[in-house]
């Protein structure tokens, strides 16, 4: 008897396992049919046919295809010419763009309009436009300007999306579909959100009981007796509840979310199944909806690095941007579904920035290859033809205003389109990773849930939450390793290294998760705030940090927060560090080793930094975020060393990565760097010398 459960139990897991790897297979091949690997990427621009003269458009097309790019983007903002009145369609003028497509052997992403609803619809349902928090309303003539809560505009849209998707659902040249445009998080404040909102807290709590339990609604007389009394919380009113407030970003996230899904549903029923359907989003961590949406096959972000928001490095990075936006962004959406797209990336000067400067010569190129190293599938760029009139005058696309001449970023798409070619003659399907790639691998833990909760309490103005995951990303990519922005579902066990920053709510099931993490190997590493409240938001009712103790080898008696006047130190490796925003004042374990110490308060040698042996693995708490990062980078090589990871020692703008058998490397920096290739490594493009916005590819 014993004999036969063993072997019904072994037969269970050969299925089971079995199951799995078929699972992980034809998630792979179903990118490979939408995007054959030997093609390694491809490139695209948009083209808004309605915005020119009928007569342009042979031209316009023509010029797109000699130009390299191989396909090209319709429709997004064009409700108001598929439906000019309500039930009316006209898609003749579609139709010739698409022809014109086809005739120049152009593929085609083909959108949904949601973002711009015409004005016949607004005006005879003004209930679809969004209000703000202070009563006034959003209008036609801008875009994104109706609300994911209207009930009306929900189900209406997907009447157009129904006769779009019968009219290019089966045209062999339609390849995807692009539902909304940079969709965003609506903080709706009009009839329809706030019966959605009162329905989705019923659904969620069941009881109103519940509910001002979660929300700690004893605190200031806050209690319901119904949800009928709730109203949606305002966000600029001083000392609103702020469990009220993050399960208001909850709601508006899942409405975001649930109207692209709604979309991918009713445009998959009737398309073929060689069309993908995926979204735009134009961040990452400020906007937790980004992955939420389950019909989508895959994300697509859009990334502007010169716009006056970044200084970059040196007196010119300003030209350039930050060197981690894009392999973040990359590192981000990979792991969501398993592959992404650029949709949108900048290909010269733009218009809406607080200053708008030329990027540097080389960079848009740089930028291309960026993109291209972190494995994207597909790059495209807004837009072909600079617009003279609207908003965006003075954005600048691949040709310049005369519709004719190329710009200095279409001639460097060019150019990467033409190396790509180069690289497709050299691709090897049998290429993997390098191993000592892998044995660096790092997942970095991300929690919308903790990202939005911190930002609404954050105790301290010196506090950055993105800035605070930048530090890790960017020590990691220092030492050359391979990134995967991971989830609380994600299996842990594939990361020999795991960072988890500022995981501020917790509970028992994730601190057993990444105990046994670490007891079967792994190095995790927890930053200061880590698991300080519940998953509701709530202190525990405990000392402070308590449920981690046994985690980390510590206990933590308190936290202090410093003026930005007056930095304190932390004395690490016989250097000194600065920090002001946030640290935890440890008291270990005698087992647990000490790194860092604070200096120069009234707890002067109290332990900052902690590493401790857990299993077979280890558990390293860094209770301090410093000023720029240095003190966590060199923590992080410290742990890196003892495990002996090989790891690199890349200076700051410069960026590495592998992908199908190349290695890529960018140089973000003021200064030329000279890369240290592997044995037998052949240089592709590019010089070991790497200048300001110049790029090396070699084959491994």
């Amino acid at each position: 008897m014993k004999q036969k459960s063993k072997k019904h139990l072994f037969k269970k897991l050969l299925f089971t396992v079995f199951g799995i790897l078929v699972s992980l297979n034809s998630s792979a091949q179903k990118f490979d049919k939408f995007f054959p690997k030997k093609d390694l990427t491809t490139v695209g621009v948009y083209y808004y046919p309605e915005h020119w003269d009928h007569s342009q458009w042979d031209r316009d097309l023509k010029k797109i295809a000699e130009m390299g790019f191989e396909f090209t983007h319709f429709g997004e903002f064009a409700w108001a010419q598929l439906e000019p009145q309500e039930g009316v369609y006209d898609f003749k003028w579609l139709d010739k763009a698409v022809e014109i497509a086809v005739k120049y052997k152009l593929k085609i992403i083909m959108c949904t309009s949601t973002a711009t609803p015409p004005v016949w619809l607004v005006r005879q349902h003004p209930d679809i436009l969004a209000t703000y928090e202070d009563g006034t309303k959003t209008d036609h003539g801008s875009r994104q300007h109706a609300s994911f809560s209207s009930n009306y505009y929900r189900s209406y849209s997907l009447k157009m999306i129904e006769q779009l998707a019968k009219r290019y659902g089966n045209n062999k040249n339609v390849i995807g579909w692009q539902v909304d445009n940079e969709p965003s998080r609506f903080l709706d404040y009009g009839a329809d959100a706030q019966q959605r909102y009162r329905n989705w807290l019923k659904q969620k709590y069941t009881t109103i009981e519940a509910l001002n339990q979660a929300w700690g609604n004893n605190f200031w007389s806050g209690t319901y007796s119904d949800f009928s009394q709730i109203n949606i919380p305002l966000h600029k009113e001083w000392g609103m509840n702020l469990h009220s407030q993050l399960d208001h970003y909850r709601f508006a996230d899942e409405e975001t979310a649930t109207f692209l899904d709604s979309q991918a549903v009713t445009i998959r029923k009737l398309v073929s199944k060689d069309q993908w359907i995926t979204s735009n989003y134009r961040s990452n961590y400020d906007e937790s909806f980004v992955g939420m949406s389950k019909e989508l096959d895959f994300d697509c972000y859009t990334r502007y690095l010169v716009y006056g928001g970044s200084l970059g490095i040196g007196p010119k990075g300003y030209r350039l941007g930050d060197y981690a936006s894009i392999g973040m962004s990359n590192d981000f959406f990979r792991p969501l579904k398993g592959m992404y797209g650029c949709m949108e990336l900048q290909p010269g000067q733009v218009n809406w920035g607080s200053i708008n400067p030329q990027p540097l010569p080389g960079s848009i190129r740089m930028w291309l290859w960026h993109v291209f190293a972190g494995g994207s599938k597909f790059t495209c760029t807004y837009r072909f033809r600079a617009p003279l009139y609207g908003y965006e005058q003075f954005h600048y696309g691949i040709v310049g205003t005369d519709g004719v001449t190329p710009t200095v970023g279409g001639t460097e798409f060019g150019q990467f389109i033409k190396e790509i070619d180069t690289l497709r003659k050299k691709y090897d399907a049998k290429a993997t990773l390098p191993d000592y790639y892998l044995k660096r691998k790092t997942g970095i833990l991300f929690n919308a849930d903790n990202v939005m909760g911190i930002e609404l309490n954050k105790q301290t103005k010196e506090w950055n939450t993105l800035g605070h995951f930048s530090k890790y990303y960017k020590a990691t990519k220092s030492f050359g390793a391979p990134v995967d922005f991971v989830r609380d579902t994600t299996n842990f066990s594939n990361y020999p290294f795991l960072i988890v920053p500022a995981y501020q709510m917790i509970d028992q099931k994730m601190i057993d998760k990444l105990t046994l993490y670490a007891k079967n190997g792994g190095n995790l590493i927890l930053s200061c705030r880590s698991g300080i409240q519940n998953r509701q938001g709530h202190l525990w009712e405990a000392k402070f940090y308590e449920p981690m103790w046994n985690l980390i080898g510590s206990q933590i008696e308190s936290y202090d927060l410093l003026m930005p006047q007056s930095p304190g130190i932390i004395k690490f490796n016989n250097q000194e560090f600065a920090w002001t925003s946030w640290g935890d004042l440890l008291k270990p374990n005698k087992e647990t080793e000490v790194w860092a110490t604070y200096e120069g308060d009234f707890y002067s040698g109290t332990p900052a930094i902690i590493s401790r042996s857990l299993g077979k693995g280890t558990v390293t708490y860094i209770g301090v975020d410093s000023k720029n990062g240095d003190l966590e980078k060199q923590v992080l090589r410290k742990l890196y060393q003892k495990q002996n990871a090989p790891i690199e020692n890349y200076p700051e703008g410069i960026m590495v990565d592998y992908r199908d058998g190349f290695g890529i490397a960018v140089n973000y920096s003021d200064k030329i760097y000279n890369i240290n290739l592997p044995e037998k490594a052949k240089v592709i493009i590019g010089k070991k010398a790497i200048k300001t916005a110049d790029v090396l590819v070699w084959k491994y």
